[in-house]
């Protein structure tokens, strides 16, 4: 489809249709039906297989796939109907993406969110960007200790401490001590 053979794209999937490949496998009918809905010609069709494909029971297992499909409908919500039909769809594909370490798949999924007015996005945060010491800190800051009580903890002055939380603070995204426990549980949730 990227290369405009629509029409060959779509004789594919309505071979694998075909060929039953949704009746293998949860992952073969994710994928048919995902492109059997890229390739659809009515607004209708693609509705009704982006539906199929995203409620399959299996498709969670899939996720890569899954936000694939996802984003592709993302990009053609915001064709049809418009970014704001578009806006959730694309960026559950963006943070799908990002959370399975797809960043070139998440940065064209941000893209299609730029695209829709969305402002350009640092990526969701990570608790690997954190050196040991870093978090360390940051987990002590976000139970409310001064810098000098984490200072005394660590055998670190306060300066340290605040030092090491400045660079902590921009890799998870935020911009004050009080956002810190929050950013820490997002980041381990990932």
């Amino acid at each position: 489809m990227q290369t405009g053979r629509l029409e060959q794209a779509r004789l594919h999937a309505v071979a694998a249709r075909d060929a039953r490949l949704p009746d293998i496998s949860p992952r073969l009918a994710l994928v048919t039906y995902g492109a059997l809905a890229m390739t659809a010609s009515g607004e209708k069709e693609a509705d009704d297989m982006y539906a199929r494909a995203e409620s399959h029971p299996e498709a969670s297992g899939f996720p890569f796939e899954l936000a694939r499909v996802r984003l592709a409908r993302g990009v053609r919500l915001r064709h049809t109907q418009g970014p704001k039909a578009a806006w959730p769809v694309l960026t559950g594909a963006a943070e799908s993406f990002e959370r399975l370490g797809a960043s070139g798949w998440a940065g064209r999924a941000r893209a299609e969110l730029r695209a829709c007015g969305a402002p350009a996005r640092a990526s969701l945060p990570s608790l690997t960007a954190l050196t040991w010491q870093e978090r360390r800190i940051a987990e002590l800051a976000a139970t409310g200790l001064t810098n000098k009580e984490i200072g005394e903890r660590t055998h670190l002055s306060p300066r340290t401490v605040s030092s090491h939380l400045y660079r902590v603070f921009p890799k998870l995204g935020i911009t004050s001590r009080a956002a810190l426990r929050d950013a820490l549980a997002r980041a381990r949730d990932t």
